[in-house]
């Protein structure tokens, strides 16, 4: 009688859920570019264009028949699922689900200090997933990233239009990713799980850039792109919230705002060795902050 797990060693599907968004499409594409076989789980077809021989698969993460449909025949996992009300229900039933297809390759995308930021939803929410990959000791790699850099993208008119870093994230010190380097370390995860022989034990990775940021300093490197001073507009947390909740629902801007009362006390700062463990990852140096103001800066 054929097995689950024997019918998956004849598959060498990758499914990458998120597909669509900014690091899941990255994640897609960096696969393909090495040549793996790829399942795009997008929740609307056509939504965006894929990489040829990238299979695209409609389903969604809250509809179990669809997720059921999508894990057919795949032998590893990139499981990302979005800020939602429902992202901790999302990310444990992905998980049984991939449990139940017999899938034992999985790459998990979290946050950094997932375990101590506990009054933020989506951070207790991705621990809590964290926490049953533990428990159930779940061949997984669960990713912990900072705060992505290109989220300075959403503010560079103001930058340049008012002369002022607006983003709160104090001087405590956040050592921001860019998402490009994230991507690439997921895929490298993927590939060492979806190549090996078996199985491979539980791993966790933050996943940093290599400078420590503050409030002032990227102030500064703003002001340095712009050959203009830049000033930092501080900390207002009730500005950034109302802010905010003009263009996300309020629950989500509220969830924002208590992440970012975090990082202004506490940062985002991984363990010693992190970084250096991530350069011999990838085999080059990580991006830099300074790096990705100047490309904004330029493309304007």
């Amino acid at each position: 009688m054929t097995t689950p797990t024997d019918s998956l060693q004849s598959s060498s599907s990758i499914l990458v859920t998120g597909a669509s968004g900014t690091v899941g499409s990255l994640v897609v594409q960096g696969l393909a570019r090495r040549g793996a076989s790829v399942k795009a789980l997008v929740r609307k077809a056509d939504k965006a264009p894929l990489p040829e021989g990238v299979a695209e698969v409609v389903a969604d993460l809250s509809d179990i028949p669809s997720m059921r449909a999508a894990m057919s025949g795949v032998r590893t996992l990139f499981l990302l699922n979005a800020v939602t009300p429902d992202e901790v229900t999302q990310g444990l039933q992905a998980l049984s689900l991939a449990h139940e297809a017999g899938i034992e390759r999985i790459v998990y995308l979290s946050v950094i200090h997932a375990d101590e930021f506990v009054d933020v939803p989506h951070f207790t929410g991705k621990h809590t997933v964290e926490r049953m990959i533990e428990r159930l000791d779940l061949p997984v790699t669960v990713l912990r990233p900072a705060y992505f850099m290109q989220n300075d993208a959403q503010v560079q008119s103001v930058v340049e239009g008012y002369g002022v870093y607006p983003m709160p994230i104090g001087e405590a010190g956040v050592a921001m990713i860019d998402t490009r380097d994230l991507a690439d370390v997921a895929v490298a995860e993927l590939l060492r799980r979806d190549t090996a022989p078996g199985p491979l034990p539980r791993a966790t990775l933050d996943v940093v850039g290599p400078d420590e940021l503050t409030g002032a300093s990227a102030a500064g490197i703003w002001g340095r792109a712009l050959q203009r001073e830049i000033h930092y507009g501080g900390g207002d947390l009730k500005a950034f919230e109302a802010q905010l909740a003009q263009a996300m629902p309020s629950w989500m801007a509220y969830d924002m705002r208590l992440m970012m009362a975090r990082i202004q006390q506490q940062g985002m700062k991984p363990a010693a060795g992190t970084t250096q463990r991530l350069e011999a990852l990838l085999g080059r140096p990580l991006r830099r902050y300074e790096d990705l103001v100047k490309e904004l800066a330029g493309a304007r």
